[in-house]
């Protein structure tokens, strides 16, 4: 029996089709259509307070159950206001998709004053993501959206926008199955690459792997080149990939000026899935490969990252998991044994020493916590001092673990949102929010969210009294400290006005005690703390 709808069932029978089980988002005037068929799609809808922060917890919730996160908005200011958290993804690599109604046909450009209308609305979208797609008839819906996915499966993910004209969105459609398509295998080099790598890797006498989060699936094969006596260096995107209490790890350090000396007293430097960038790098440069005395491999699934940066004397295309697994036989086979571990203890001591100039009180933060939460915590951080001179260096990550952090965007207020959607993503999981007051307040509201979700999360609040960074570098720079000691409000009752559980720490053991405790909570739990 032919059965008509609306447009707003294609998208809907499209997601179901390709398993999206959660959507975040806002309900507004053009969307309406998609929320008519929400509630018979088994899909559940997660209302957040901003968009920014659907954006945010979708980019959050990729990231931990490495399923695109998918979130909805209205027209013009919804999507606008996503903008930023989907530069977020798009710099960190994490497949997100917004899907957003947009102009009817013909109305592009127009400057008609139609509701919520922008001069164009795609070509915003498309300067941040990936790509943005605007289907013009309702027939094509099923067919962009299977297109979508088979790219998040296949490529550089990379956040995608899905417009629907707001006439397409509400015109008739006769209702048929959605398509999905069978996906390729992993991209895999031919065995003369494969060879290259692995005789370089039997020459070498100081070979340093550098892993980024383009390594993350790889986990299984970093460590078994850390079990050949090979030390591994992460990115903040890769931490993790190797247990940092490994013999051979040498953390996620990469800016440090120590570890880069590593990097560079290499004679063979395997880079695997990171463009090595500013955002990794703090200013640092990496040195390029030279002939007969130092060569620079490297492996990734985007042709266009081979040479940024760090040019590459040998460039791999294909699945880091494939490539290495496959690197590792030929090892094997060559009679290439496992080596005695031997410590790099004098680069792990240089390393530990640098990152102690910033420790501040943040240490002690991360070495409470890391003893009281269990291994597979998620840590959900932001652009702040807490993460990227804390987290990043004095909490020893094990593959179970995960770290959410905008590193390359670096953007604030990403860290509430995040941990919302990494905590919806996997219940189980014990799930930590960990940031700054600074970044706080740009997401406060999603404390809301959190509350009527009922999600067990401690969410602790360093408080510094405003944006201690930038007053750093304005001291730096013999710029008159200005705008960066704010107000600091009563953040626990704050909290307890939400709805959410709101207390104050006053030593470290004291936040890893009550962030503990705060996992088997009925609601969300602020811990604040107040530093400086």
């Amino acid at each position: 029996m032919r059965e008509e709808v609306t447009g707003g069932a294609a998208v809907i029978d499209s997601l179901v089709a390709h398993g999206v089980s959660d959507v975040f988002g806002i309900p507004g005037t053009h969307n309406l259509e998609l929320y008519r068929y929400l509630p018979a799609s088994g899909i559940r809808h997660v209302v957040t307070r901003h968009e920014q922060g659907a954006g945010y917890a979708a980019d959050g919730y990729a990231r931990v159950s490495g399923r695109p996160g998918v979130f909805i908005t209205t027209s013009g200011p919804g999507i606008t206001n996503a903008i930023t958290a989907l530069a977020t993804s798009y710099a960190d690599s994490v497949p997100t998709l917004a899907v957003s109604p947009g102009p009817p046909r013909g109305r592009v450009g127009a400057d008609v004053g139609w509701l919520h209308e922008v001069k164009n609305q795609q070509a915003a979208l498309d300067a941040v993501c990936g790509r943005s797609i605007r289907v013009e008839h309702v027939d094509e819906i099923p067919e962009v959206v299977a297109t979508i996915f088979e790219r998040f499966a296949t490529g550089r993910p990379r956040p995608i926008h899905l417009e629907v004209p707001v006439d397409v969105l509400e015109g008739e459609w006769t209702r048929r199955p959605a398509p999905v398509r069978s996906v390729p295998g992993p991209v895999r080099p031919g065995p003369a690459a494969i060879e290259a790598i692995a005789v370089a890797i039997a020459a070498a006498t100081r070979p340093v792997v550098l892993a980024g989060g383009g390594a993350r699936r790889a986990a299984g094969e970093i460590r078994a080149m850390a079990e050949y006596g090979i030390p591994v260096l992460t990115t903040v995107n890769g931490k993790g990939v190797l247990d940092e209490r490994h013999p051979a790890a040498l953390g996620a350090a990469v800016r440090l000026e120590a570890a880069r000396d590593v990097a560079d007293e290499a004679d063979v430097l395997l880079i695997v899935g990171s463009e090595v960038g500013d955002a990794d790098l703090w200013g640092g440069r990496l040195r390029p490969g030279v002939a007969g005395e130092r060569m620079v491999i490297r492996i990734d699934l985007d042709p266009a990252q081979m040479h940024k940066n760090v040019q590459a004397d040998l460039a791999i295309v294909g699945d880091a998991s494939v490539v290495l697994g496959d690197v590792l036989e030929v090892l094997r086979d060559k009679g290439f044994a496992p080596r005695p571990v031997e410590p790099p203890q004098a680069h792990r001591d240089a390393i530990a020493a640098e990152a102690d100039h910033d420790a501040g009180p943040w240490k002690p933060i991360q070495r409470a916590l890391a003893a009281a939460l269990p291994a597979d915590t998620v840590v959900a951080g932001d652009s702040s001092q807490v993460t990227y001179y804390g987290t990043v260096h004095h909490w020893p990550f094990t593959p179970a673990n995960r770290l959410l952090y905008p590193t390359g965007y670096a953007t604030l207020g990403y860290g509430l949102p995040a941990a919302i959607g990494a905590k919806l993503a996997a219940p189980a999981r014990p799930v930590i929010g960990l940031f700054g007051d600074g970044a706080a307040m740009f997401s406060i509201q999603e404390l809301i969210t959190a509350t009527e979700q009922r999600l067990a999360l401690p969410i602790v609040i360093v408080d510094n009294g405003g944006y201690a960074e930038i007053r750093e570098q304005m001291v730096e720079r013999g710029i008159t400290p200005q705008a960066v000691d704010l107000y600091r409000p009563d953040i626990p009752a704050l909290a307890r006005a939400i709805g959410a559980h709101g207390v104050v720490a006053t030593t470290a053991d004291e936040i890893a005690w009550m962030a503990s405790q705060a996992l088997t909570a009925d609601r969300p739990t602020v811990i604040h703390y107040q530093v400086g």
